[in-house]
């Protein structure tokens, strides 16, 4: 339930980095490192899954906004993990911080917020237009 989600609850998720991960492979640019984009996409999925097993099923939180700073290269094959915490919590919007790492150290560290929708009233908005 919305209410179980409290300021300073924590997650973890890890990946390791793949091939389709990796600059060159998404389009973001050349080389084959850790993507500024597939970062940024385990920043988001990390605070998401962090809330979704706390909403009912008739509910889904969407990300509204993401600031993310990208550190350092990680290369292929290595293990990554981004560490997220609720900073604030104001009715359905979420507030995320949080930092991510490589095996040799921190690579990236940003914010996040989350919008609680109602999945029917937000799909029947988005496709009714």
């Amino acid at each position: 339930m919305i209410e179980d989600i409290k300021v300073g609850m924590k997650y973890r998720k890890e990946i390791v980095v793949t091939d389709d991960l990796t600059a060159k492979a998404i389009g973001s640019g050349g080389l084959e490192v850790f993507s500024t984009p597939s970062l940024i996409a385990l920043f988001e999925i990390t605070s998401k899954d962090l809330i979704d097993n706390m909403l009912p099923e008739t509910q889904s939180s969407v990300g509204t906004e993401i600031c993310m700073k990208h550190l350092k290269a990680t290369p292929v094959g290595k293990k990554a993990w981004c560490e997220v915490e609720i900073d604030e919590v104001d009715g359905r919007k979420i507030h995320f911080i949080g930092k991510c790492f490589d095996e040799d150290g921190q690579i990236g560290e940003g914010n996040h917020y989350r919008f609680i929708v109602d999945n029917e009233k937000f799909l029947k908005k988005v496709y009714g237009k």
